[in-house]
């Protein structure tokens, strides 16, 4: 049975029916929390039991439940539904990874805040999976030993300068800009009963009112357990690291028609790329300065709930 942890920026949290009740631990990072789970857990048990210390999560200033640093590391087209709408045949799409700079984390009420310059800014609601076990180089992590490695759940949002990541094929800075990766509300605690429903999670996020994503993980293409192994070939993770699993399809950003790309091919660079912001500036379904994100993730029957994220879209002041 899953259970969730809300941080604020005085500490840690038990979700409890009554409220949140605080934990009596002194970790100041999530890695400090998770290296020792089975004293977490008694934690976490003995909170539920002081209901009557529960204050409203509305009354706290609650921040992002992964701390940076940390390893965040992201998944390129990983849902079916996102590899049509990225011109891409799901069955033969290739696993892909990039980093996110940690210092992008933002809690999961934060603004979202537009840098001077960037356009096309879009929105990315992602399963994230929190480390909870040193995952050395090498490491296979499969369906069985996947609880060991992951600890936690979060929402995240990868937020993404459009612009910024086809011209310059830049993933690391399009992604990376402080607020652009909105996590939590809650570390939601799992088990590997908890790990085998995965596929029973639905992701929605809307702007503005409007749906916009809307899909469940068993769009899926690779798996968590795959996934970790593919990316430990290259990259060792550590306890309260992150790795985002991709987003369903639905995002503004959406590639032309097959005979459009094939004309636009056989034009110079730069006219290609000027044509296709010309389309793009006309497209209502970019983040515009104003717009309030609300990205949840649960199951539906409510067993698996990692909660809501409000982030507003602000323009940065010069």
């Amino acid at each position: 049975m899953s259970a969730r942890l809300a941080r604020s920026t005085d500490g840690w949290w038990a979700v409890t029916p009554g409220g949140l009740v605080r934990l009596d631990l002194p970790a100041a990072t999530t890695a400090g929390l998770l290296a020792d789970r089975a004293h977490l857990a008694a934690a976490v048990e003995a909170a539920h039991a002081r209901q009557q210390d529960a204050v409203p999560a509305e009354s706290l200033d609650l921040v992002s439940p992964v701390t940076a640093p940390a390893r965040v590391v992201a998944q390129a087209v990983n849902y079916r539904s996102h590899a049509i709408d990225s011109g891409f045949d799901p069955d033969t799409v290739p696993t892909a990874f990039f980093r996110k700079a940690s210092h992008s984390i933002t809690g999961p009420g934060g603004d979202i805040i537009r840098p001077d310059g960037v356009e096309f800014l879009d929105y990315e609601v992602e399963l994230g999976l929190v480390i909870g076990a040193d995952m050395p180089v090498g490491t296979t992590v499969t369906g069985e030993n996947l609880a060991r490695y992951v600890a936690a759940l979060v929402v995240a949002n990868d937020v993404s300068a459009r612009q910024i990541q086809l011209v310059k094929t830049q993933f690391y800075e399009s992604k990376s800009y402080p607020t652009f990766t909105p996590v939590g509300p809650w570390l939601t605690l799992v088990d590997a009963a908890d790990l085998a429903r995965l596929d029973s999670l639905r992701l929605t996020l809307s702007v503005s009112g409007e749906l916009r994503q809307d899909s469940t993980v068993a769009d899926m293409i690779v798996r968590p357990a795959r996934a970790l192994t593919l990316l430990s070939r290259f990259q060792p993770m550590a306890p309260g690291d992150l790795l985002l699993t991709g987003t369903p399809g639905g995002t503004a950003l959406k590639a032309p028609a097959k005979l459009t790309g094939m004309v636009a091919g056989l034009l110079p660079p730069a006219t290609r790329w000027k044509l296709f912001f010309k389309r793009q500036a006309a497209n209502p379904r970019y983040l515009h300065d104003g717009d309030l994100i609300l990205a949840t993730i649960a199951s539906p029957d409510g067993q698996l709930d990692l909660g809501t994220q409000w982030t507003p879209v602000i323009r940065k002041t010069p």
